[in-house]
This record gives structure tokens, sequence and C-alpha cells, in this order.
């Protein structure tokens, strides 16, 4: 079974549906849970924010925080940002540098993930710093957000 098998699994069980906003994975997330069989009674949707202004015009991130796009806040503005534009309990985030060349200040493979409880207003993040091009440091990332997921998931269980 794969993460994304036992996140949507898990997400079944509970009754809960989860959003994604992706900037570095560009949609790479939404597309993992969407090979799961059964994922749209979990999976409301996504939304590709690689460009700043999409951030700030279609998921509401404040303009005085995007001068730093790879960062914490910016990852938290994402996935909070998911779960209010497509109506989730769980909303996951994603910005970083793929590389080649280093972005804001930061070198390629460094990422942020952020994963929203809307139903608890709970925020979990994490601060990645993986290896390799740009191929394997988005799947990474990918596979960081599923574990992520599963914890917050399994952390609010009844």
């Amino acid at each position: 079974m794969t993460s994304a098998d036992r996140v949507v699994d898990l997400l079944r069980e509970q009754g809960l549906t989860l959003a994604t906003a992706e900037s570095i994975t560009a949609g790479l997330l939404a597309s993992t849970i969407a090979e799961v069989p059964g994922c749209s009674a979990v999976l409301r949707g996504g939304v590709v924010a690689y460009a700043t202004d999409v951030k700030r015009s279609v998921l509401g991130i404040e303009e005085r925080l995007l001068g730093h796009v790879v960062s914490e806040s910016v990852a938290v503005g994402m996935a909070t940002g998911a779960t209010r534009v497509l109506g989730s309990d769980i909303g996951v985030g994603t910005t970083g540098v793929a590389g080649p060349e280093w972005l804001d200040g930061q070198p390629p493979g460094s990422v942020w993930i952020a994963v929203h409880d809307a139903r608890s207003g709970r925020t979990r993040t994490r601060l990645l710093r993986l290896e390799g091009g740009r191929e394997q440091i988005r799947r990474g990332a990918v596979d960081a957000c599923l574990v992520e997921v599963e914890r917050v998931v399994r952390a609010s269980a009844p």
C-alpha cells in the first residue's frame, strides 16, 4: 500500500476532504492522490499557484508575505487558502526551489510544506532540504506531504 493509498483510506474512514495549493509540485500531489481508486470521495481539488500573483489573487496570500515566496508563511497561506477556496477539511501548501538556480536566497531542494486542518485551525509545517534533480525534489516534496497529511489526520482522529 502506498502513502497515497493510506491517506485516501484514512480520509475516507474519517469522512474528511482534502485540497491542495501547489507551487513547486505544480499539481503532482493532487495527481498522485488522484491515482488512488476512490479518491473522488476525498479530493476536492487543487490549485497550481506557480506564479506569485496567483498566490495573491486566487489563494488570498497577503502581498507583504510574497516578497519571500519560499517561506513558511507562504506555505501556510497556501494551505489555508486551499481549504477556504476549495471547501476542504484539510489543505496542503507547497513552495520551494526545484533548481537548478537558487531562488529567494534559497538553494535547490529547499521546500516548505504546510498541512492545515480547518476544523481545528491548526497548521503543521515542515522545512525540507532535499537532494537531487528537479524530479527527485518534487517527488520528495510530494512524499513528505503525504506523510504530514497522515500525521495531521491521525492526530485529530476521534
